[in-house]
């Protein structure tokens, strides 16, 4: 029997951020991730990454939900971060008894509404487990793009003289 046929690549106007939900789980979801040592290795993980941009992320303790974006590469795969952000953690880590699992969840966000709707639901995770009463009171959860209580979009990226570049950039 044949391949079913693949859905075509969604492509964005240039105007447009591309911009990813995406969940990474621990293997058997073992409740790993959210302690002081994890957090502020995965903080200078995400320093270290080069082609990437983490907006947005919240870790719970066998999974992780992360809102980001590449840097300049519109055509990277989500298994680049995955992989990247696995990795560098992994390193910065150590010796770990636990394994991240193959893969990650992952959608595209086609809108604002739609990011919005994607960090809300990223932010309000650990209310929804009962690990806390207020969003606001997980100290898990890294909030890069909100300002002064205002979602704001990354900095949109376009094509500029054939090259890639985000607004405000020379």
């Amino acid at each position: 029997m044949a391949e079913p046929l693949r859905l075509p690549a969604i492509l964005l106007p240039w105007e447009k951020s591309i911009i990813y939900f995406v969940t990474t789980c621990v293997q058997h979801r073992r409740r790993v991730l959210a302690n002081p040592d994890v957090f502020d290795a995965i903080k200078t993980t995400i320093a270290q990454l080069e082609k990437w941009n983490v907006l947005a992320g919240v870790l719970m303790p066998d999974h992780a939900h992360w809102i980001v974006s590449p840097v300049h590469d519109r055509e990277l795969s989500i298994g680049d971060f995955s992989h990247g952000f696995k990795r560098v953690l992994r390193n910065g880590l150590g010796l770990q008894s636990w394994q991240w699992q193959r893969g990650c969840f992952d959608r595209l966000l086609r809108s604002d509404e739609n990011l919005w709707s994607n960090w809300i639901y990223v932010k309000d995770n650990p209310v929804r487990h009962g690990l806390v009463q207020k969003a606001d009171d997980w100290p898990y959860c890294l909030d890069l793009i909100n300002e002064q209580g205002k979602l704001t979009a990354s900095p949109t990226v376009q094509r500029h003289r054939g090259t890639m570049m985000r607004v405000g950039e020379r």
